[in-house]
């Protein structure tokens, strides 16, 4: 493994994939449930059903395609084969999604889903494994990290600009824009890095585990346990607001139309931000630029109930939403950094080094935080008689925005302590790399 900077180039190329990656993102997410129950006329509790029985594989796919990719030593090296082969199985995945035959039923929909879902699946774990083993230096994989995770918000601002731009307002015609424009970016991207980035294989052999006693040993890692309790918290924290933020530009604003400009606003932050956290961690260390990070959006989040009736408050809003538009650029770029300083300690450990498992772990543990958020907020709401079409007392305006900003903020605070005692800083990897390097 390399222990000198890679070039400028040769990152640049690492990262490129990340952004057509990310743009699948609002088309999978946000498009496909109305696209298949409405230009398809499917019953939306069918569409439900087949994306959460597809989801519900998830909990074998995603160890199994990490592990299998730490296990991988072909010629061509560990994660490129896995990724090469992923990239079309997910572009057939997408065309078969949203240009669907007349008639398409329950089955197209499962088969079509399960390949871009675990395709996806297949490119991304290698991929984020991949960047996790271009160096063992403690900043320069902060680099790395914030170059690819920069990269995923750019890809996301796209595919909420490219629409608007266009004027593409149906969600047909966005499903179609974003699933074309990911695939031809994707190709050429995936493909240069394919080529152009090395992908060493490990330099010592061990007897590999199987996945049972893989994942238990990834149980047993202490820091990578604090590591996902930090980052399945800190996902709440930000599914609860991602959830609700319609409805809260909806029912409490009365500015539903602004949701748009505000969101762009804390995008574009993320991406603005991502050189100066990348500064900070190479002064302070990762782990404290990440909890400070939280703790400053948890701050500037507990502030949007006192701004709701004061004048100008979509400016103030907007204010808000920078800062914490920020602590998402540190949310992305940086526990990718830190997960791969998790994978030195059990590096030096085991002597098999097996990236792909711990991300494939960390996945799983945002998946769960992800399908948490929607599962606690609206139940609270319906319990205190809320509903989305207004005449709501005051109660049920508060009880919205306890679970809006008053969760969210909290859970980022406990976050930021969870992490504020992080054992591994650069000295401690640095001990690390030097153990594991006596053991070759």
């Amino acid at each position: 493994m390399p222990t000198v900077r890679l070039s400028l180039r040769t990152k640049l190329i690492y990262a490129a994939p990340a952004l057509p990656l990310a743009m699948l993102g609002l088309p999978l997410l946000v498009i496909l449930p109305d696209f298949w129950a409405g230009s398809m006329h499917m019953n939306l509790a069918t569409v439900g059903f087949v994306l959460t029985l597809v989801r519900i594989f998830d909990v074998i796919v995603d160890p199994a395609i990490g592990r299998f990719s730490d296990l991988s030593h072909s010629r061509f090296g560990r994660r490129k084969p896995f990724m090469a082969v992923a990239m079309p199985v997910a572009a057939i995945g997408a065309v078969g999604l949203f240009f669907p035959p007349h008639g398409a039923g329950a089955l197209w929909l499962f088969v079509f889903y399960a390949l871009v879902t675990w395709g996806w699946t297949a490119l991304s774990l290698p991929y984020w494994a991949w960047g996790a083993e271009l160096s063992d230096d403690y900043t320069e994989r902060q680099r790395i990290t914030s170059l690819r995770e920069g990269g995923t918000i750019v890809g996301i601002l796209i595919s909420a600009i490219a629409p608007v731009a266009l004027g593409i307002t149906s969600h047909v015609g966005q499903a179609h824009l974003l699933s074309l424009l990911t695939i031809g970016l994707a190709t050429p991207f995936v493909l240069f890095a394919l080529l152009l980035v090395p992908d060493k294989l490990p330099t010592r052999r061990t007897a590999p585990a199987g996945l049972g006693p893989t994942l238990k040993l990834v149980a047993s890692n202490g820091p990578f346990r604090r590591l996902i309790l930090a980052w399945a918290v800190n996902g709440l924290a930000n599914g609860l607001p991602a959830a609700l933020i319609l409805i809260v530009f909806d029912q409490i604003l009365h500015t539903p139309a602004a949701s748009g400009p505000l969101l762009l606003v804390y995008f574009a932050a993320g991406v603005i931000s991502v050189p100066f956290w990348l500064k900070l961690a190479a002064r302070i260390g990762k782990h404290q630029t990440w909890a400070a990070a939280m703790a400053m959006s948890g701050i500037a989040f507990a502030f949007v109930p006192a701004i709701l009736h004061v004048p100008h408050v979509l400016i103030l809003f907007g204010i808000i939403s920078v800062f914490t538009g920020a602590g998402l650029g540190a949310d992305f770029t940086i526990p990718p950094a830190i997960q791969a300083d998790v994978v030195d300690v059990d590096e030096a450990a085991s002597g098999e080094q097996r990236a792909g498992i711990y991300f494939a772990a960390a996945t799983m543990a945002q998946k769960a935080g992800n399908a948490l958020a929607p599962g606690l907020a609206f139940p609270l709401l319906g319990l205190v008689g809320f509903s989305t079409h207004g005449g709501n007392d005051a109660m049920q305006d508060a009880a919205l925005m306890v679970l809006y900003c008053g969760i969210p903020s909290a859970l980022k605070i406990v976050a930021a302590l969870i992490m504020r005692r992080f054992p591994i800083d650069r000295a401690a990897q640095q001990e690390l790399r030097t153990a594991i390097a006596a053991q070759a």
